[in-house]
């Protein structure tokens, strides 16, 4: 698609992902948390949360098009692009509520199966698509697509273990119950949205379309690897908060166990990636992006911090600490904005990723010293980097 087409795309999927996580209402942590804690309650449990997130999701959705129509109220591809991106993220997200009963029933296999087989089909569709040198706005509808059939499959999967999805179950009370709990997480998503995605929005806005498809393959080859440890925390946080209520002792010895393991699978990852950044770039991407290479140098350094983020989310959870984590996320956005506003204009694509990764550094470790209760946290974080202690203690 070269810089320029693709970095508008990926503008598109930033400005939505902006409004996807205003509309995930802070519930997955919270929903399978009581799907772990009253299980006899499923159907209301789900019912509840899937109401509320349909009438996000369309609120948010049309958000969406009005913020697009201020900020360019004359491009009509990067409207027509928000939009198509928006229909597959935001309404259909509904869905995930599914996949909450997979994760506490620790059998997220089936999630992983039905949005990849999604996945799998529409890459396919997306090869054609580039053989046959479609425009842009046939690679915005791939996108939908995909997030529609991995919604609709998760259904299928669901029906197939003879669960169903009865809003009749849905309750005013346990709806309110599950807001109250949750909006603390709701801005902790947010500000992690806007802590990951302001960087393309604002390269878009201050420097152009072009500077926004280098950072973007930057960023994609960066952020690729953060499924490996949403895949491991969501099969391991009903065990730890089983395990608070359980034994302190073995509570507390998961949680450095988990910490240790994200370490040891980040810093080579951060290690072999700095190393190889432009050859990486230059193989995948050719010499047009590869202006790439010094930002993914960069921007994979935030990996550790981003894996010990997600390691401290069941910490979270059992401590009751989703306040704490707001302030963290939200002090974390405030940062990456002002870094990106001074460096930007002088460093552009290298600004935007040293603004991120001070930011999440500042964010994810620094500021668990603030709180006497999760300054243990800190420490265990510090210590993690001792990899040998995971293989010892495990």
């Amino acid at each position: 698609l070269g810089p320029a087409q693709l970095g508008l795309l990926n503008y598109s999927i930033a400005f939505v992902s902006l409004f996807s996580a205003i509309s995930s209402l802070g519930l997955s942590g919270i929903v399978v948390r009581e799907l772990v804690r009253e299980p006899d309650k499923r159907e209301e449990i789900l019912a509840s949360a899937f109401v509320m997130l349909v009438l996000a999701g369309v609120m948010t959705f049309l958000l969406a098009l009005a913020a697009i129509f201020f900020l360019r109220p004359a491009d009509i591809l990067s409207q027509l692009l928000v939009a198509l991106v928006a229909l597959g993220m935001i309404l259909f997200q509904s869905f995930t509520v599914i996949e909450y009963w997979f994760t506490s029933q620790v059998q997220s296999k089936y999630t992983v199966y039905a949005r990849n087989a999604a996945f799998l089909v529409l890459a396919l569709v997306k090869i054609v698509l580039l053989l046959s040198s479609a425009p842009l706005i046939a690679f915005a509808l791939a996108l939908m697509a995909e997030m529609v059939l991995g919604a609709l499959l998760l259904l299928v999967v669901y029906r197939a273990k003879g669960l169903s999805l009865r809003l009749g179950k849905a309750k005013k009370s346990r709806c309110l119950g599950l807001l109250r709990d949750s909006w603390p997480a709701a801005i902790s998503t947010v500000s992690v949205a806007l802590l990951l995605k302001t960087d393309i929005v604002m390269l878009g806005e201050m420097v152009g379309n072009e500077a926004v498809g280098i950072y973007s393959v930057a960023t994609t080859i960066s952020i690729f690897w953060h499924f490996l440890p949403i895949i491991i925390v969501s099969s391991v946080c009903p065990f730890i908060i089983q395990a608070k209520a359980d034994n302190e002792a073995i509570y507390i010895q998961r949680i450095t166990q988990l910490f240790s393991l994200m370490t040891a699978l980040a810093l080579p990852i951060i290690v072999v990636i700095m190393v190889s950044a432009d050859a990486l770039i230059s193989f995948l991407y050719g010499n047009l992006y590869a202006a790439a290479g010094p930002v993914l140098a960069i921007h994979i350094i935030g990996c550790w911090v981003v894996f010990l983020a997600h390691a401290q989310e069941p910490w979270d959870i059992a401590e009751n600490m989703l306040r704490f984590n707001m302030f963290k996320s939200v002090s974390a956005v405030f940062i990456n904005i002002g870094l990106n506003l001074v460096l930007i204009p002088h460093y552009q694509t290298i600004g935007a990723a040293t603004a991120s990764v001070v930011a999440l550094v500042i964010s994810g470790v620094v500021l668990n010293l603030v709180s006497e209760k999760a300054r243990p946290i800190f420490f265990i974080q510090i210590k993690s980097l001792l990899i040998y202690r995971y293989f010892n203690d495990k």
